[in-house]
């Protein structure tokens, strides 16, 4: 089956198997379980950088690499409402930062019809926030009480062993070794949030290739006094 367009490409790193859970080990049990084994409806939510995304784009290359159909939208983004017509249809429909057209009425009427169709179908609705759902004012008051009738989870931060254990499994993707020594180096010298950890990832990846080095913690200080991080 043919997948409706995306507003953004999903990332190759968001699956499911580089997800580190942490804390969120029944969420992740629930997103891997595929839409069909959970609630109709899930409302994640959390601070930025926790992997709202990351789920989010996991759970729709998951269901695609089933054969079935998804789409993810990032609401911050996307401008026209028209996107979400036909998506009832799908297997899986995410919609992250949802919290970001909470006052708009074109939207809220919009998602408002995608909830009422998806009922004839077996399609599942995954919606993320940074705020958590009680503090959200919508629009459209029936919007908010349908969205609020959804299975909630917080998405709790990692813990410094976990975040290494992520740059970890996202260094793998790429084809590079990190050791737990190198990761954990990294997360004490770097802003604690995964936003931050996986694009100075990306960065050393590059000077690594452009030096020949491996990611040893020799050449990470050289690296990140160089960018302008100091070895303390």
């Amino acid at each position: 089956m043919e997948q409706l367009p995306l507003s953004v490409r999903l990332r190759d790193s968001a699956r499911l198997a580089s997800f580190v859970p942490g804390r969120n080990r029944e969420l992740l049990r629930l997103i891997g379980g595929g839409p069909a084994a959970g609630p109709r409806v899930v409302w994640i939510w959390g601070r930025p950088g926790t992997g709202k995304t990351h789920l989010l784009q996991a759970a729709c290359a998951a269901v695609a690499d089933s054969g079935g159909t998804a789409s993810y939208l990032d609401l911050t983004a996307t401008a026209d409402p028209a996107w979400l017509e036909g998506c009832e249809s799908l297997d899986l429909v995410c919609l992250d930062g949802i919290d970001a057209i909470a006052g708009n009425a074109a939207w809220n009427e919009a998602i408002f019809r995608l909830h009422a169709l998806m009922q004839d179908y077996p399609a599942r609705l995954y919606a993320a926030t940074t705020a958590p759902p009680a503090a959200i004012e919508f629009h459209l008051p029936d919007l908010r009480s349908r969205l609020l009738a959804a299975s909630v989870h917080q998405l709790f931060e990692l813990d410094e062993a976990d975040q290494a254990e992520a740059l970890r499994r996202r260094a793998a993707q790429r084809g590079l070794e990190l050791s737990t020594e190198g990761a954990l180096y990294l997360v004490h010298r770097l802003p604690r949030d995964m936003h931050s950890l996986c694009a100075m990832l990306d960065r050393l990846d590059e000077a690594s290739l452009a030096a020949q080095r491996r990611l040893t913690v020799p050449f990470l200080r050289s690296a990140l006094e160089a960018q302008g991080f100091g070895s303390a």
